[in-house]
């Protein structure tokens, strides 16, 4: 069997994050969802990217 490969990146996600969230939180993440057409993951990098820009 082949190893299983996927698309190449220059950006590869080696590290899993597990979060625990409110109901309301959900709701808020899969209405930014729906209205970006983002993916969750990539409305939490976005987040993160915005809050550091913040805090630098």
């Amino acid at each position: 069997m082949s190893p299983r490969t996927g698309r190449p990146t220059d950006d590869p996600k080696t590290h899993d994050t597990r979060v625990r969230m409110s109901d309301e939180d959900i709701r808020r993440l899969e209405i930014c969802c729906q209205r970006t057409g983002m993916t969750k993951a990539e409305v939490i990098r976005q987040g993160i990217r915005e809050v550091y820009e913040k805090v630098k």
